[in-house]
C-alpha cells in the first residue's frame, strides 16, 4: 500500500509539474488582453523605450525600426536585427517572414494594433504622459511578468524609488522650475500633464508658471514669456537634436538678449536635458532612471 501511495504521488507531482510548464500568460493591456502559452522567444518591438527595457532586462529581439536609435542602443542597427519598418508604419512583410510570436507596441505604432495583432500576439504598451510614474511603473511590471522577469524588474524599481526619494529631496530647496521644449526655432512650455510634466508631479520641483496648456508637445510661449516667468531652473529639451543627432539648435536659440536676464542664465541654471533619453527612449528601463538622475545632478550642482 505505501509503494501504491507513492506511486499515485509521483503522478500527481508530474502532472504538477506539467501544468506548471505550460500555465498561461495572461496580462491586461492599453487594448486588451495578452495570452501566451509560454514566454515568448521571437520578439519584435516597435517602440524604442520598449527596446530600451528589453535591452535592460537581456531580453533580445528580432527586428525593430532603426530610424532614431540612441548611441546606447545603436549596435541594434546591425544586420542581424531586421529592419520592421518605421515608429510609425509596420513592414508586414518584414514581419510575416519573421514570424514572430510577440510583437510590442507603443504610442507611435499603436493604431496599428488590430492589424498586428492578427499577424501574432500584440502588448500595447504605450505610455501615458498624464500618469507618467505610475504607468512607467505598470508597464515595467508587465513586461517583468511576460518574460518572467519579475524579480530583477522589481530590484529596478527598488533603485527608481531610492532616485526619487534622493531628487525629491534636493527639490525643497529649489523655488521653482520651467521646462521648454525647442523646435525648429520655436519654443513651448511644459507644465504638469505634459511630456515632461513629471518633474513637477514626481520629482516636486514647483512649476514656475500656473496654467499651462496640458499636451504632449506643450504650450507655445515667447522669449518674453520666459524673462517674466523668470524661473530658478530653466529645463530645455531639444527636440531638434532628438530627431537629428548632432545639432544643437537649442543653445542658439536660448543665446539671447532677454533669455541673458533670467535668474536660470546668470546662476548657470539652464539645464539642457538629453534629447535622446527624453524624447525617444522616454519611459525605458534605462531611459528612466538616467532622466532622474540628470535633474539630481543638475539640482544637486547648485547645492
Amino acid at each position: 500500500m505505501p509503494s501504491f501511495r507513492k506511486a499515485i504521488l509521483a503522478i500527481v507531482l508530474s502532472l504538477c509539474l506539467v501544468g506548471a510548464a505550460v500555465a498561461e500568460i495572461r496580462v491586461q493591456h492599453k487594448q486588451g488582453e495578452l495570452q501566451l502559452q509560454q514566454v515568448p522567444q521571437r520578439v519584435v518591438t516597435f517602440d524604442i523605450g520598449v527596446l530600451d527595457s528589453l535591452d535592460a532586462l537581456g531580453i533580445d529581439v528580432l527586428g525593430v525600426p532603426k530610424d532614431f536609435l540612441p548611441p546606447h542602443l545603436a549596435h541594434y542597427a546591425d544586420a542581424r536585427y531586421q529592419q520592421i519598418g518605421s515608429l510609425f508604419e509596420p513592414d508586414f512583410e518584414a514581419l510575416a517572414a519573421l514570424q514572430p510570436d510577440l510583437i510590442i507596441i507603443g504610442g507611435r505604432s499603436a493604431p496599428s494594433y488590430r492589424q498586428l495583432n492578427r499577424l501574432a500576439p500584440t502588448l500595447d504598451l504605450s505610455h501615458e504622459f498624464t500618469d507618467f510614474l505610475p504607468d512607467f511603473y505598470r508597464n515595467m511590471r508587465i513586461l517583468g511578468q511576460v518574460f518572467d522577469k519579475e524579480a530583477e524588474v522589481e530590484a529596478r524599481l527598488a533603485q527608481i524609488d531610492a532616485q526619487l526619494e534622493d531628487t525629491r529631496a534636493l527639490a525643497e530647496h529649489v523655488e521653482n522650475g520651467l521646462v521648454i521644449i525647442t523646435s525648429g526655432g520655436r519654443v513651448s512650455a511644459n507644465g504638469q500633464g505634459s511630456r515632461t510634466g513629471w518633474l513637477h508631479e514626481h520629482l516636486g520641483i514647483v512649476p514656475a508658471a500656473d496654467n499651462l496648456k496640458e499636451g504632449t508637445h506643450g504650450d507655445p510661449v515667447s522669449f518674453e514669456f520666459i524673462l517674466k516667468t523668470d524661473p530658478d531652473y530653466l529645463f530645455v529639451l531639444d527636440r531638434d537634436s532628438a530627431i537629428n543627432a548632432g545639432t544643437d539648435a537649442a543653445r542658439a536659440l536660448l543665446d539671447n538678449e532677454l533669455i541673458h536676464q533670467t535668474r536660470a542664465w546668470q546662476n548657470n541654471r539652464v539645464i539642457y536635458l538629453n534629447p535622446q533619453i527624453w524624447y525617444v527612449t522616454v519611459a525605458g528601463l534605462n531611459a528612466t532612471p538616467a532622466m532622474i538622475e540628470e535633474v539630481h545632478d543638475a539640482l544637486d550642482g547648485a547645492h
